[in-house]
Protein backbone atom coordinates (compact mmCIF):
# COMPACT_ATOMS: atom_id res chain seq x y z
CA UNK A 1 0.00 0.00 0.00
CA UNK A 2 2.61 2.59 0.95
CA UNK A 3 4.39 1.51 -2.57
CA UNK A 4 1.47 2.29 -3.98
CA UNK A 5 0.85 5.76 -2.80
CA UNK A 6 4.60 6.15 -3.40
CA UNK A 7 4.49 5.93 -6.74
CA UNK A 8 0.78 8.04 -7.23
CA UNK A 9 2.53 10.59 -5.42
CA UNK A 10 5.30 11.31 -7.21
CA UNK A 11 4.37 12.72 -10.36
CA UNK A 12 3.99 12.18 -14.09
CA UNK A 13 7.33 11.13 -14.05
CA UNK A 14 6.89 7.72 -12.68
CA UNK A 15 5.58 6.51 -15.27
CA UNK A 16 8.15 6.53 -17.85
CA UNK A 17 10.65 5.70 -15.45
CA UNK A 18 8.55 2.33 -15.09
CA UNK A 19 8.39 1.91 -18.80
CA UNK A 20 11.94 2.31 -19.23
CA UNK A 21 12.43 -0.31 -16.23
CA UNK A 22 10.36 -2.35 -17.48
CA UNK A 23 12.08 -2.33 -20.86
CA UNK A 24 15.62 -3.15 -19.23
CA UNK A 25 14.06 -6.30 -17.19
CA UNK A 26 13.04 -7.32 -20.47
CA UNK A 27 15.96 -6.94 -21.93
CA UNK A 28 17.73 -8.16 -18.68
CA UNK A 29 16.11 -11.37 -19.00
CA UNK A 30 16.30 -12.26 -23.03
CA UNK A 31 19.87 -11.69 -22.90
CA UNK A 32 20.43 -13.82 -19.89
CA UNK A 33 18.38 -16.93 -21.58
CA UNK A 34 19.90 -16.46 -24.75
CA UNK A 35 23.46 -16.24 -23.53
CA UNK A 36 22.88 -18.95 -20.79
CA UNK A 37 21.38 -21.34 -23.24
CA UNK A 38 24.20 -20.40 -25.92
CA UNK A 39 26.73 -21.50 -23.27
CA UNK A 40 25.07 -25.27 -22.78
CA UNK A 41 25.15 -25.69 -26.25
CA UNK A 42 28.25 -25.14 -26.98
CA UNK A 43 29.16 -27.14 -24.22
CA UNK A 44 26.97 -29.55 -25.56
CA UNK A 45 28.76 -29.20 -29.10
CA UNK A 46 31.72 -29.91 -28.10
CA UNK A 47 31.14 -32.94 -26.65
CA UNK A 48 30.04 -34.11 -29.40
CA UNK A 49 33.05 -32.90 -31.86
CA UNK A 50 35.76 -34.23 -29.65
CA UNK A 51 35.29 -38.06 -30.27
CA UNK A 52 34.85 -36.99 -34.82
CA UNK A 53 38.02 -34.88 -34.59
CA UNK A 54 39.80 -37.21 -33.02
CA UNK A 55 38.93 -40.01 -35.45
CA UNK A 56 39.80 -37.18 -38.20
CA UNK A 57 35.59 -37.69 -39.09
CA UNK A 58 35.26 -34.27 -40.28
CA UNK A 59 32.77 -34.66 -42.83
CA UNK A 60 30.51 -36.00 -39.95
CA UNK A 61 31.78 -33.15 -37.73
CA UNK A 62 30.83 -30.75 -40.34
CA UNK A 63 27.53 -31.82 -40.82
CA UNK A 64 27.10 -31.25 -37.29
CA UNK A 65 27.84 -27.99 -37.21
CA UNK A 66 25.90 -27.30 -39.78
CA UNK A 67 22.61 -28.92 -38.50
CA UNK A 68 22.83 -26.20 -35.60
CA UNK A 69 22.06 -22.55 -35.25
CA UNK A 70 24.77 -21.27 -32.93
CA UNK A 71 27.45 -19.00 -32.65
CA UNK A 72 30.30 -21.57 -31.93
CA UNK A 73 29.25 -23.87 -35.21
CA UNK A 74 28.96 -20.80 -37.15
CA UNK A 75 32.82 -19.97 -36.37
CA UNK A 76 33.68 -23.64 -36.83
CA UNK A 77 32.05 -23.89 -40.53
CA UNK A 78 34.54 -21.71 -41.41
CA UNK A 79 36.89 -23.42 -40.42
CA UNK A 80 35.71 -26.73 -41.68
CA UNK A 81 35.12 -25.03 -45.05
CA UNK A 82 38.83 -24.01 -45.80
CA UNK A 83 39.99 -27.31 -43.88
CA UNK A 84 37.84 -28.95 -47.09
CA UNK A 85 39.73 -26.97 -49.35
CA UNK A 86 43.13 -27.91 -47.84
CA UNK A 87 44.05 -24.72 -46.48
CA UNK A 88 46.78 -24.12 -44.19
CA UNK A 89 46.56 -23.50 -40.42
CA UNK A 90 46.81 -19.71 -40.77
CA UNK A 91 44.09 -19.80 -43.28
CA UNK A 92 41.66 -21.97 -41.20
CA UNK A 93 42.68 -19.85 -38.13
CA UNK A 94 41.73 -16.74 -40.11
CA UNK A 95 38.52 -18.30 -41.40
CA UNK A 96 37.47 -18.85 -37.62
CA UNK A 97 38.64 -15.45 -36.49
CA UNK A 98 35.88 -14.51 -39.40
CA UNK A 99 33.08 -16.89 -38.16
CA UNK A 100 33.47 -15.24 -34.21
CA UNK A 101 33.19 -11.55 -36.06
CA UNK A 102 29.93 -12.83 -37.13
CA UNK A 103 28.13 -14.34 -34.25
CA UNK A 104 29.86 -11.67 -31.64
CA UNK A 105 26.97 -8.94 -32.97
CA UNK A 106 24.63 -11.59 -31.87
CA UNK A 107 26.04 -11.91 -28.36
CA UNK A 108 26.26 -8.42 -27.26
CA UNK A 109 23.03 -6.82 -29.00
CA UNK A 110 20.70 -5.15 -26.85
CA UNK A 111 22.62 -5.33 -23.66
CA UNK A 112 24.40 -1.96 -24.29
CA UNK A 113 20.94 -0.52 -23.41
CA UNK A 114 20.48 -1.83 -20.02
CA UNK A 115 23.31 1.09 -19.31
CA UNK A 116 21.58 3.68 -21.37
CA UNK A 117 18.33 3.11 -20.01
CA UNK A 118 19.81 3.56 -16.41
CA UNK A 119 20.91 6.62 -17.46
CA UNK A 120 17.68 7.55 -18.46
CA UNK A 121 15.82 6.94 -15.40
CA UNK A 122 18.12 8.71 -13.31
CA UNK A 123 17.98 11.79 -15.66
CA UNK A 124 14.28 11.41 -15.75
CA UNK A 125 14.00 10.92 -12.05
CA UNK A 126 15.88 14.20 -11.57
CA UNK A 127 13.65 16.43 -13.92
CA UNK A 128 11.02 14.88 -12.07
CA UNK A 129 11.83 16.25 -9.08
CA UNK A 130 13.11 19.57 -10.56
CA UNK A 131 9.67 20.03 -11.97
CA UNK A 132 7.81 19.00 -8.55
CA UNK A 133 10.10 21.60 -6.99
CA UNK A 134 8.81 24.29 -9.49
CA UNK A 135 5.60 23.77 -8.72
CA UNK A 136 5.65 23.71 -4.87
CA UNK A 137 7.63 26.97 -5.12
CA UNK A 138 5.08 28.42 -7.63
CA UNK A 139 1.75 26.91 -5.10
CA UNK A 140 3.40 28.17 -2.00
CA UNK A 141 4.18 31.84 -3.20
CA UNK A 142 0.22 32.85 -2.63
CA UNK A 143 -0.01 30.74 0.54
CA UNK A 144 -0.92 31.90 3.88
CA UNK A 145 3.10 32.64 5.81
CA UNK A 146 1.67 30.59 8.78
CA UNK A 147 1.58 27.48 6.41
CA UNK A 148 4.11 28.06 4.08
CA UNK A 149 6.66 25.68 5.61
CA UNK A 150 4.35 22.74 5.95
CA UNK A 151 3.47 23.15 2.49
CA UNK A 152 6.58 23.29 1.31
CA UNK A 153 7.93 20.43 3.13
CA UNK A 154 5.37 18.11 1.74
CA UNK A 155 5.72 19.59 -1.97
CA UNK A 156 9.35 19.16 -1.48
CA UNK A 157 8.80 15.24 0.01
CA UNK A 158 6.54 14.84 -3.07
CA UNK A 159 8.98 15.86 -6.02
CA UNK A 160 11.94 13.67 -4.29
CA UNK A 161 9.95 10.72 -4.40
CA UNK A 162 10.82 11.03 -9.11
CA UNK A 163 14.82 10.40 -7.89
CA UNK A 164 14.26 7.91 -5.50
CA UNK A 165 12.20 6.08 -7.98
CA UNK A 166 14.58 6.87 -10.52
CA UNK A 167 17.52 5.18 -8.52
CA UNK A 168 15.63 2.91 -8.07
CA UNK A 169 15.30 1.36 -11.50
CA UNK A 170 18.97 2.81 -12.34
CA UNK A 171 20.80 0.49 -9.40
CA UNK A 172 19.65 -3.21 -10.29
CA UNK A 173 19.86 -1.90 -14.62
CA UNK A 174 23.44 -0.86 -13.92
CA UNK A 175 24.23 -4.13 -12.23
CA UNK A 176 22.51 -6.78 -14.33
CA UNK A 177 24.28 -4.58 -17.55
CA UNK A 178 27.51 -5.18 -15.38
CA UNK A 179 26.58 -9.21 -14.81
CA UNK A 180 25.72 -9.41 -18.60
CA UNK A 181 28.51 -8.04 -19.64
CA UNK A 182 30.91 -10.42 -17.93
CA UNK A 183 29.05 -13.09 -18.94
CA UNK A 184 28.75 -12.25 -22.49
CA UNK A 185 33.13 -12.13 -22.37
CA UNK A 186 33.23 -15.30 -20.89
CA UNK A 187 30.83 -17.18 -23.40
CA UNK A 188 33.10 -15.32 -26.14
CA UNK A 189 36.40 -16.29 -25.01
CA UNK A 190 34.76 -20.14 -24.12
CA UNK A 191 33.85 -20.19 -28.16
CA UNK A 192 37.45 -18.72 -29.02
CA UNK A 193 38.75 -21.69 -26.88
CA UNK A 194 36.76 -24.29 -28.57
CA UNK A 195 38.25 -22.86 -32.07
CA UNK A 196 41.69 -22.93 -30.62
CA UNK A 197 41.34 -26.57 -29.88
CA UNK A 198 39.78 -27.41 -32.84
CA UNK A 199 42.20 -25.70 -35.29
CA UNK A 200 44.87 -27.31 -32.91
CA UNK A 201 43.36 -30.66 -34.16
CA UNK A 202 42.17 -30.65 -37.23
CA UNK A 203 45.20 -28.28 -38.59
CA UNK A 204 48.08 -30.89 -37.27
CA UNK A 205 46.08 -33.69 -39.27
Amino acid sequence: MELIKFFQTGGPFMYPILLVLALGLAISLERFLYISRTQSRTRKIWEQLVPMLKAEDFDRAKKLTETVNTPVSTMLNYGFARKSANSNRDSIESAMEEGIMETMPDLEQRTHYLATFANIATLLGLLGTIIGLIQAFTAVAGADPAEKADLLSASISVAMNTTAFGLVAAIPLILIHSFLVTKTARLIDNIEMVGVKCLNIIADE
